[in-house]
């Protein structure tokens, strides 16, 4: 937990603020950004920014005109404005970031944006708890109706309006899907204004989160704002394997990571041999069996003798390349590899004097119980050559 306010157990475990995604600091909330400009003060003159970032449930973030002047802070509940009447939301971010913010999501600064009414009231506070609470029962009779009427489409998730009066059902789905008939049994069982809203598998992901292969929480619902496309070319370039069980994300589409590192591999393979590339020497042809991007290393067989892998570098193949293009060719591969300098392994010693990291894996008291049958064995030995000495001299006496 990153706020202030999150408490620790009698036990020593964190219990957290348990405020539910109304946490006063909003530290504990996805998405959050740091305002580091909030203990720097305004220049003479200037007013402080009126427009304001307001979270709703799960990653939706909205910006809304400060018109009444309001001292706003983040952690705030304000009502905002909405299509009819008003919507609960948390203030996340004041003053010279929201600029910031604005111009890299490329929102514009109207004079007609949404405005903030006023800070959130008990009752207000109230009504919107109560909506919230009624979202995960709602959810569940929605699905068993879109089964009945067998639409082709997953109800993913429910937000309800500050005032209670609409709720926006978010949904995905492959092809398009008429929703007409179901929009009027939720509205006659629900008795609220049904909003229906399609959403991408990256979406879902983001607003649902969940825990990544990699053990920490997925980006998309943490920190990623903008889902770039991911092809399969992006895990050619990096020469991983094609598995789509290891490839692909909990949104079921190719993982977002695969391209954080893309870049890296688009520059170091600019003038690197690519894989299918074939040498001409007298020896024979010889063929890449594998490369090392950032070694910078090429092993080469000859078609006669696959099992036999000979290293190269990087400038070597690319001069044998220039030979070959001139319809020269050179002697053989060893030539070549031999003034690559192998690096000899690193053997890891455990300086700091730590224990094996298998020692809980050994029964407990094993070793000291055959250390005691190894003493008592040699006591024994030594009591019988005693006797047999005893023994051998009153016998020559």
């Amino acid at each position: 937990m990153g706020c202030s306010s999150c408490s620790t157990g009698k036990d020593g475990q964190p219990k957290g603020c348990k405020n539910n995604g109304t946490c006063g600091t909003d530290g504990c909330n996805k998405l959050t950004v740091f305002d580091w400009l909030s203990n720097m003060s305004l220049p003479n003159g200037e007013r402080p920014f009126d427009f304001v970032e307001v979270r709703f449930k799960n990653s939706r973030k909205e910006f809304f005109r400060n018109t009444e002047n309001l001292s706003l802070s983040i952690g705030d509940i304000v009502a905002t404005q909405a299509q009819s009447g008003h919507d609960i939301g948390m203030v996340t971010l004041t003053g010279e970031l929201v600029r910031v913010q604005m111009k890299r999501k490329k929102e514009s600064f109207k004079e007609e944006a949404p405005k903030i009414y006023r800070k959130a009231s008990q009752k207000d506070i109230d009504i919107w708890q109560k909506c919230r609470d009624r979202e995960e029962e709602i959810k569940k009779r929605a699905r068993e109706i879109a089964i009945i009427l067998k639409l082709q489409m997953k109800i993913s998730d429910v937000e309800f309006q500050g005032d209670g009066s609409k709720a926006t059902f978010y949904y995905t789905a492959d092809e398009r899907v008429d929703f007409r008939q179901l929009i009027k049994d939720m509205a006659k069982a629900f008795g609220i204004r049904i909003e229906m809203r399609q959403i991408g598998y990256r979406q879902e992901a983001q607003r649902l989160g969940g825990i990544g292969s990699c053990g920490r929480e997925l980006c998309c619902s943490t920190w990623l704002t903008d889902f770039r496309s991911v092809s399969t070319s992006a895990a050619r370039y990096q020469q991983l394997s094609l598995n789509p069980q290891k490839l692909a994300g909990q949104c079921g589409k190719l993982k977002c990571c695969l391209n954080y590192e893309l870049d890296v591999y688009l520059d170091a393979l600019k003038d690197f041999p690519s894989q299918d590339t074939k040498l001409f020497t007298e020896k024979g042809l010889a063929f890449c069996q594998k490369t090392d991007i950032f070694k910078e290393m090429l092993w080469f067989s000859y078609k006669e003798d696959p099992g036999n892998w000979h290293v190269l570098s990087k400038d070597q193949v690319n001069e044998i390349l220039q030979k070959n293009k001139k319809k020269e060719k050179v002697a053989s591969l060893e030539m070549y590899a031999m003034e690559i300098v192998v690096e000899e392994k690193v053997v890891f010693e455990n300086v700091v004097g730590q224990d094996s990291l298998t020692r809980f894996d050994k029964p407990k008291g094993g070793g000291n119980r055959n250390k005691n049958r190894n003493k008592n064995k040699n006591r024994n030995r030594n009591k019988n050559k005693n006797r047999n000495r005893n023994r051998n001299q009153k016998k020559n006496a």
